[in-house]
């Protein structure tokens, strides 16, 4: 079954695309060239009782990574939580790891606060590198809400002198997602964050290139950056 798949997989090949990707994405891993919505699309014709059969299998290429995600996603919470780790360990680029994260949006609705004490919050304490973005895009995806809000700028705080590139651009995402929903608090939390500057400033770069922030409130970010 996994031997059709990947052969499906394979004819869906665009060589354009693999190249754009290779560009686009550094990973070890061999790229196939599929696009995103097409390894979807595959993945939701597997049946349902055969998904762990698949997930079973050990994948090569980036899209087979990102395929497995989704198979996971695909399982009821209880079952993807005894897989998740697993699935960590596969992510090695920042393309797995945010596709990995938002195809669990369903999955995780009504059960945030389990998800978040069982995985996310060891995850954000990982000194792997995508480990750490993987905590971190969950935040993103699934707690960008009023009660979470201060557990964020902490975790941010306790990640604020990571340098690996991807946990930076994660946390400026983060943040800047926090200030489009909460400007209030989350301008509040700026001013007074010790966040290391390149990430700080990122952060304000961020906001300030989203359409849903008005132009004075923009002069208002813009003030707080740094030199250093």
């Amino acid at each position: 079954m996994y031997s059709d798949f990947r052969s499906k997989l394979i004819s869906l090949n665009d060589e354009k695309y693999r190249q754009f990707s290779m560009n686009g994405i550094p990973c070890d891993r061999p790229f196939l060239g599929v696009r995103i919505p097409d390894i979807r699309k595959l993945v939701k014709e597997i049946p349902r009782d055969q998904l762990n059969d698949f997930i079973a299998e050990t994948p090569t290429a980036i899209e087979e990574v990102i395929a497995r995600g989704f198979a996971i996603a695909r399982l009821p919470y209880e079952e993807m939580m005894e897989v998740f780790d697993s699935q960590v360990r596969l992510l090695d680029n920042w393309c797995t790891v945010d596709t990995f994260c938002a195809s669990l949006r369903k999955t995780i609705k009504k059960h945030e606060d389990d998800f978040f004490d069982r995985k996310v919050a060891s995850l954000l304490m990982s000194k792997n590198e995508f480990g750490a973005r993987t905590g971190l895009v969950c935040l993103l995806d699934f707690y960008v809400q009023p009660d979470y809000l201060p557990v964020i700028y902490d975790q941010i705080e306790c990640l604020k002198n990571r340098q690996e590139y991807y946990v930076k651009m994660a946390i400026a995402w983060l943040l800047a997602e926090c200030f489009i929903k909460f400007p209030n608090e989350t301008f509040g939390y700026l001013k007074i964050t010790k966040l290391n500057s390149w990430t700080f400033n990122k952060a304000l770069s961020k906001i300030c290139d989203s359409y849903r922030v008005n132009p004075d409130t923009k002069k208002q970010i813009k003030l707080l950056r740094r030199d250093n």
